[in-house]
């Protein structure tokens, strides 16, 4: 058996935990899914000798999404949301798990559809259910390679090296007023964290974006009832602990309630095993 061939999409593996809470309101609003996809090779009968082939090799992604619904229908909203978007990746994703360059420009483009289709999907639910809104922030994994799909005020962060970095950018009014540049209506803008650009279901421009994972890096999904109220210093500070991701998870969620978080806190936190391989040990080249 060729035991050089060991695809990073076989060897990389992640934690991955949740945590969703309804924080000082009454309802959670908010809908998570994490799943775990893949494909694998079984034998399941051979006369060649022990060791030939493999019994069974196995490769692996990651999907994680976290949903904030919006206006009279929130909870509704955040469910349909992720629930297509979870179907229209059964029906028509492509399960890629070896990222070459031109299979991520695929993958970029796939996730705008798939997207796409989320919006029009709530946009007909409201001719029944008007209203129907939700902010949406799913990312896909696969080998050392991260997409991340983004539309509203929830986030992605990636956290490496005890850095935190926001993967993805806010469609909110503030964040518009910020862009004009500082000064002029930065004092006034406070409230306008909750006022969005844009959302799933009103017609909605999605932010996909592409990046590299390295040994031990985090990738961190939350709605804004977490970014709003625990900054993120304190987040790093959660972080960088070498405790479980379960606990740390935890202990930013309860950080949130502690501070009088007054929306639903969401979140999702994924740590990556990356083991540094040479080309020799990713196969051969078609």
């Amino acid at each position: 058996m060729d035991e050089t061939f060991r695809p990073l999409s076989s060897i990389v593996t992640a934690q991955v935990t949740a945590r969703s809470l309804a924080g000082a309101r009454a309802v959670n609003d908010d809908h998570f899914l994490v799943v775990q996809m893949g494909r694998h090779q079984e034998t399941l009968a051979t006369n060649l000798p022990d060791g030939e082939v493999p019994s069974r090799f196995d490769e692996t992604g990651y999907g994680m999404i976290v949903a904030d619904g919006l206006g009279p229908a929130a909870a509704a909203a955040s469910r349909l949301a992720i629930s297509t978007l979870a179907h229209l990746v059964l029906h028509f994703g492509r399960w890629d798990l070896r990222i070459t360059s031109d299979i991520a420009q695929e993958i970029i483009a796939r996730a705008q559809r798939f997207y796409s289709g989320v919006d029009k999907e709530l946009a007909a639910a409201s001719a029944s259910a008007p209203g129907l809104r939700a902010a949406m922030t799913a990312a896909y994994s696969a080998g050392d390679n991260l997409f991340v799909a983004h539309v509203g005020h929830s986030r992605a962060y990636l956290f490496r090296g005890g850095s935190l970095t926001q993967l993805t950018r806010d469609q909110t009014l503030r964040q518009r007023v910020a862009d004009w540049g500082p000064g002029l209506f930065e004092a006034a803008a406070s409230e306008l964290n909750h006022i969005l650009t844009d959302a799933m279901g009103a017609d909605a421009m999605v932010q996909v974006g592409h990046f590299a994972l390295r040994d031990r890096d985090c990738v961190l999904l939350c709605t804004n009832g977490l970014s709003d109220f625990v900054d993120e210093s304190s987040l790093v500070e959660i972080l960088k602990r070498r405790t479980p991701v379960e606990d740390r998870c935890t202990a930013m969620a309860d950080k949130a309630v502690a501070l009088g978080a007054r929306d639903n806190i969401t979140l999702i936190l994924a740590e990556y095993s990356v083991p540094a391989l040479s080309p020799a040990h990713t196969g051969p080249a078609l």
